[in-house]
């Protein structure tokens, strides 16, 4: 039986999904508040520069942003995504920590709030993510000692959730951050603990049979920092590829610093693309520190050589296997490196490509440089 669909109808709004009818379809209630309400004109603001296009407007790939639930209902950041990005990825909404109730049924509220807002300003939707180490439930840890009954949840999950939104999200990061980080190998977890190393390819395969339109992804980090991990993700995609997993694209995360060598990012983009497979850069963001940051003028001239790296070393894949450049946040402020978890020092750190009043930084006019 597939995982119930409830609501608690907390957030702003659900919306429906239009011209589709399954079982635990959308809520059917009217839009009433928040972000889908939200009357949007662009540019974003009156002190946008003039000179400045939009940058989705000159991408030549799809240029997407991650979004909170409280973005949305942000008319600021809203207002500069609709004119800026043409793709959302849920940065948590879709991960199983929210989606998945302990009791196995979906909440779904915040992603359809999403897919609602990508719908209303004609924007493309990625799916992050399905399955995850990190992350499992209480819900499948109850089942760990049923390996066919976990087995069939599992299936189900995956199915269930993709089938909501097919038609709506274009792919999915099916799998996330599979390898150790030194390249040992796969990482240990609750799927791999139960099901063994399959635990991939069956997610693969539940994943297709719910929309076998959507593009497929096995997503990871570091790629471009660790040959020895890069060596071994690519190895995993080619071992799926061979006992048939419908294995589409490879994320490449990309949380970098400006510390990196340009160089190392050209020739990981080249062994990722060499596979043939959609190339993804999920998660982008460049991080002026790498330990102690005491002034950020020398980071921020490296961050741009750094990006730079980055545009030039995807424009040179193939135009059909560019899937898509996705930024991990839109302005400084909204950015994870910047929480109260994660932030060091007194310095705010300064990823994105615009600042916290919503200004392009000299990132994006070197976007519209590289790719027109």
């Amino acid at each position: 039986m597939s995982p119930r669909i409830s609501s608690d109808g907390q957030d702003a709004f659900l919306a429906p999904l239009p011209g589709r009818s399954r079982p635990g379809g959308l809520d059917r209630r009217a839009l009433i508040a928040g972000a889908g309400a939200l009357a949007l004109t662009t540019p974003a603001c009156a002190a946008y520069p003039p000179d400045l296009p939009p940058l989705k407007s000159v991408s030549p790939y799809p240029l997407g942003v991650a979004a909170r639930h409280l973005h949305l209902a942000d008319p600021d950041w809203a207002r500069l995504a609709v004119a800026n990005v043409s793709q959302l990825t849920a940065e948590w909404e879709m991960k199983m920590e929210y989606m998945l109730r302990d009791d196995g049924s979906l909440q779904v509220d915040r992603a359809d709030a999403l897919t609602a807002f990508a719908r209303k300003y004609d924007l493309k939707v990625h799916g992050h993510t399905l399955v995850w180490y990190a992350q499992d439930g209480l819900h499948f840890q109850k089942l760990k000692g049923r390996p066919d009954t976990f087995l069939n949840a599992y299936v189900e999950y995956i199915q269930a959730v993709v089938a909501r939104y097919r038609g709506i999200v274009r792919g999915w990061d099916v799998v996330n951050e599979p390898i150790w980080n030194d390249g040992r190998g796969l990482r240990p977890c609750l799927w791999r603990e139960v099901l063994g190393d399959d635990y991939i390819g069956l997610a693969f395969e539940a994943a297709h049979t719910a929309d076998p339109s959507s593009v497929l992804f096995l997503n990871d980090y570091n790629l471009e920092l660790t040959p020895a991990k890069r060596v071994t993700f690519l190895k995993l995609c080619e071992t799926l590829l061979k006992n048939g997993a419908p294995l589409h694209g490879i994320g490449t995360q990309m949380h970098i610093s400006a510390d990196l060598a340009p160089a190392a990012v050209g020739v990981a983009i080249r062994d990722i693309a060499s596979l043939g497979l959609q190339v993804h850069i999920s998660e982008l963001d460049i991080s002026l520190r790498e330990g102690r940051l005491t002034n950020v003028v020398e980071p921020r001239l490296d961050q741009l050589k750094v990006f730079e790296a980055v545009i030039r070393a995807y424009n040179d894949v193939p135009a059909g296997q560019r899937y898509g450049l996705t930024l991990w946040s839109l302005r400084d402020k909204d950015s994870w490196m910047n929480s109260a978890r994660e932030r060091k020092g007194p310095i705010p750190d300064e990823p994105a490509l615009f600042d916290n009043r919503g200004q392009p930084k000299e990132m994006a006019r070197r976007f519209v440089d590289l790719v027109r």
